[in-house]
């Protein structure tokens, strides 16, 4: 009994410790997920400003319809959705889709054009390995979506900032996209987030048609991020014009990423797209079998119904999101002599600190430990941020966005 024993401890004491062994160099470079570090102070918080405001995450404040539960849990107990399906998807997803992004563009899109994904960000890292090798580049404005800096990072993808001005509404500019593009001639894709996030702002349809032309006239691709756009007015859409133009499948060379969590409220269940001509979607389909064989089937099928069957209830939700966002503006306006709201949108407050206050880092930090409302500080989403925290207000019921402006007083910021 006691020989083998002997053996194990021995091989424990002989064995390498793990934090010895080698990693990945890309992802010893990649920076830690930002919204657990901005979570663990929050462990730190006495509680003396009242219940913690966790406005971290971009995440809905209302939970998933009923009748959308109820075919989830139908579907995930269906012998039919523990197979393997489709790997772009099931087809009546992406009919669905098609007809929803078709009716909201104002376009001809075809269930030909959609691939469905496990997710928004996986649909971004899989996009990006279709679109850029090793070495090569991609243009970010800045700020930027924290995770797509990440997934660049983990490809060995250069990230090349597209500074954006608050005195702009923080919409990038083509012409400095222009100029960046001749500086770095293995630059591949420009990628714009509109609704935005970090600011929320929403980029006006003509200047993405200009970002458009400019890809186009570069021979680089143009990737929309457009996870927000079901927040958008009525009056905003069609929010760009490219599908109208037939040639976006192939020499416009746009490709368009989506999510399905925040206008169905299902984070969880992880269900993304990618809209994309077909010499794309030929080399997507190698990314798609390797990095998620198929995307969650229960939840596709659940979400065929909710795209029409839900279409009242996502414009309700619509209002009430603009409703908390016209809250959020009322609420820190008697701040502004010292806060400044510099953007605002259908999730987020781009809010820039006191001229007194640290920069973003240690005011987030403050902000946790004295006053419990968890923001995320600027540098997260890029350089030049260190004066500006991100407040995802969406997720906040109206009681707590109008306890914002106590809490930021609350940590003496200003």
């Amino acid at each position: 009994m006691d020989a083998p024993r002997e053996r194990c401890e021995t091989t424990r004491m002989d064995a390498p410790a793990a934090a010895d062994l080698p990693l990945s160099p890309r992802i010893r470079a990649t920076g830690a997920p930002p919204i657990p570090a901005v979570r663990a102070w929050a462990a730190r918080y006495a509680g003396a400003a009242g219940p913690l405001l966790d406005l971290t995450q971009a995440v809905p404040g209302y939970p998933p319809h009923p009748d959308l539960l109820a075919r989830l849990a139908a579907a995930a107990g269906d012998r039919a959705s523990a197979g393997y399906g489709p790997i772009d998807g099931e087809p009546a997803l992406r009919e669905a889709l098609a007809a929803d992004i078709a009716r909201a563009y104002a376009a001809p899109v075809a269930a030909d054009d959609v691939a469905i994904t496990a997710g928004g960000n996986l649909a971004f890292t899989m996009a990006m390995t279709v679109l850029a090798g090793e070495g090569e580049a991609v243009l970010l404005p800045t700020p930027w979506y924290f995770n797509h800096r990440m997934a660049l990072s983990m490809l060995g993808i250069v990230a090349i900032p597209l500074p954006c001005r608050a005195e702009d509404g923080f919409v990038p500019d083509p012409d400095r996209a222009a100029a960046l593009l001749h500086e770095h001639p293995r630059l591949r894709a420009i990628v714009l987030v509109t609704p935005n996030n970090p600011t929320g702002a929403t980029y006006p349809p003509d200047l993405i048609a200009r970002f458009a032309a400019l890809c186009r006239d570069r021979r680089a691709w143009l990737v929309l991020d457009e996870t927000y756009r079901d927040f958008l007015p009525e009056e905003a859409l069609p929010p760009h014009p490219l599908f109208a133009d037939a040639g976006w499948r192939d020499a416009g060379g746009v490709v368009q990423l989506y999510s399905f969590s925040k206008a169905y409220c299902v984070p969880g269940h992880r269900v993304g797209a990618i809209l994309a001509g077909p010499a794309f979607r030929v080399a997507l389909m190698k990314a798609l079998d390797t990095m998620q064989i198929c995307a969650p089937r229960a939840a596709q099928s659940a979400l065929t119904w909710a795209v029409e069957g839900l279409r009242d209830w996502r414009a309700e939700n619509r209002t009430l999101m603009a409703e908390r966002a016209a809250a959020f503006r009322r609420a820190v306006a008697p701040l502004a002599g010292d806060w400044r709201l510099d953007a605002r949108g259908a999730y987020f407050a781009y809010l820039r600190l006191p001229e007194r206050a640290p920069d973003a880092l240690a005011a987030a930090e403050r902000l946790a430990v004295e006053a419990g409302l968890l923001a995320l500080p600027g540098p997260f989403f890029g350089p030049g941020q260190e004066r500006h925290l991100r407040l995802a207000f969406a997720n906040a019921g109206l009681d707590a966005i109008e306890a914002v402006p106590a809490r930021l007083r609350a940590a003496a910021l200003g």
